[in-house]
């Protein structure tokens, strides 16, 4: 797989590794990985990243990214996100500072190292894919044909694969276990 993401996110990971800060590829790229390639403008982030992380981050990315400093503290100190754009391709990296409920914990230890275009990852794993998708797609007033084409992507390419206890488990306590029951359905379909 070549994509103008392997640069921006070979950088990032490699410090995110070198500060020691556990973190995980989500979002779009991660559910090409398991189901339906699709092109995407930016790559997605999970990360551990506390206040005395930033500095260091900051200051290792500087050169190779637009990062502000102020953005990322205020994710951290909100658990929300931001965005660092790789200067010499112009694609965004987007951090989500991993949230303090029970799912995301868990999205975080279950994660898996796979090889993403020739660099080996931490992403989410197939079932953690979907539900962040299907959540997104709740969240976004059921709207977004992307993130609903990317859960069936999933559902269809990974199949029996999926851990079927897991997915009732999460979706139930996400409030999104309408959304899977239709979208397994769907992918049958």
């Amino acid at each position: 797989m070549v994509a103008p993401f392997l640069e921006p996110l070979r950088l990032v990971s490699e410090c995110l590794e070198s500060l020691g800060v556990a973190f995980f590829v989500g979002g779009s790229v991660a559910s090409t990985m398991h189901g339906e390639i699709r092109t995407t403008q930016d790559v997605d982030l999970v990360v551990e990243l506390e206040e005395s992380h930033i500095g260091p981050f900051v200051a290792a990315l500087r050169a190779a990214f637009y990062v502000d400093e102020e953005a990322v503290l205020d994710a951290v100190r909100r658990r929300g996100s931001c965005n660092l754009i790789h200067l010499e391709t112009a694609f965004k990296v987007d951090l989500f500072v991993r949230r303090e409920r029970p799912f995301s914990r868990s999205e975080m230890q279950r994660r898996e190292r796979i090889d993403v275009g020739g660099l080996r990852l931490p992403i989410a794993t197939a079932e953690d894919s979907v539900l962040t998708k299907l959540e997104w797609f709740e969240k976004g007033g059921r709207v977004s044909d992307r993130q609903w084409r990317d859960v069936l992507g999933v559902i269809k390419g990974r199949g029996a694969d999926l851990d079927a206890a897991y997915l009732e488990r999460w979706s139930a306590e996400l409030g999104v276990r309408d959304l899977l029951v239709r979208a397994l359905r769907e992918a049958k379909g």
